[in-house]
């Protein structure tokens, strides 16, 4: 499997909240929705983007947003503009004072704000699931990343545009696919940037004796590998091997593959309805106990509970 296409394969939108929201400044709205994954395009105008730590950023016509949640944010024309609405989990909209706002903002066929015709207009996607996002992928991403026009070009915003506002059937779906082929759009023009704080072992790949052992684990994780099997398959000592890997991914080969086990496992978990014992099998594990052992040492859950949480 390309590395590339390993981390991104993770985005499949089940309903996902997509709308358009279209302002007139002074406007400002609080995001507390804990979704593990929000997409903002700015179409039309500029706003912020600020969240409660770390830097700003300025969205302006042609830019994108990345927001990795649970972390609350702040999305206004200006950071000195009071909130004026708070969006919580389940898509429920609120008065800073508490009041119910659903309804109130609705501008038509998933369009929300104060104006249509508002100088800001932003597409928002939002995954609703923790299980609609590979968690490998989520770790790879910082809380807040931007892409500016400048640097890539969406050829999916017409489309985007056109399709949100549309009522037929199947629609759901379509905006589904949308949201997740504009992210994955997104992730590949982001990891191709200098500035990406790619995953260390995105940046081992490169190296000519890891990159094959990273490239041997991902494609085969259920075979029984051991590092002398894997050094033999590089063509270096075992020493060397381990060595060479832990300093550039940051731990061992066999720490590593217990890892992308578990992450495969769980994402396994979220997408089909395959048993435990055969799950078990296609990750490199001898039984159902011994996986469900290695889970929760991991994750703090068994995986019968990490799948019931991420099912809607």
């Amino acid at each position: 499997m390309d590395a590339l296409a390993g981390l991104l394969e993770g985005p499949r939108a089940r309903g996902a909240f997509m709308i358009r929201a279209c302002f007139e400044p002074p406007w400002c709205v609080r995001v507390e929705d804990r979704a593990p994954l929000t997409v903002m395009l700015m179409v039309r105008g500029d706003a912020w983007v600020i969240p409660d730590s770390g830097e700003r950023l300025r969205l302006r016509a042609g830019d994108l947003a990345i927001a990795r949640g649970p972390d609350p944010y702040t999305c206004a024309d200006d950071p000195g503009t009071a909130p004026q609405a708070v969006i919580l989990p389940g898509a429920e909209c609120r008065y800073p004072d508490g009041r119910s706002l659903n309804g109130v903002m609705d501008l038509g066929i998933r369009t929300w704000g104060d104006r249509v015709d508002g100088s800001a207009v932003i597409l928002i996607g939002t995954y609703l699931w923790q299980g609609e996002i590979s968690g490998r992928l989520l770790d790879a991403l910082p809380p807040l990343l931007s892409l500016t026009a400048d640097v890539w070009n969406c050829p999916l915003t017409p489309y985007l545009m056109e399709e949100v506002v549309r009522d037929e059937p199947g629609q759901e779906v379509v905006l589904d696919r949308l949201l997740d082929l504009l992210v994955i759009a997104a992730l590949r023009a982001w990891f191709s940037r200098p500035e990406a704080a790619a995953p260390a072992w995105y940046a081992a790949l490169a190296d000519p004796v890891v990159g094959r052992v990273l490239r041997l684990l991902q494609d085969d994780p259920a075979h029984p590998w051991t590092v002398a099997s894997l050094a033999a398959k590089a063509g270096v000592s075992r020493a060397a091997l381990a060595r060479r890997f832990a300093d550039l991914v940051g731990e061992p080969p066999m720490t590593y593959l217990t890892g992308w086990r578990l992450a495969l496992a769980a994402d396994r978990l979220r997408e089909s309805d395959d048993t435990l014992e055969a799950i078990a099998r296609q990750v490199g594990y001898g039984s159902a106990f011994a996986l469900s052992s290695a889970f929760k040492r991991i994750y703090g859950v068994s995986p019968q509970e990490h799948r019931g949480r991420v099912s809607p």
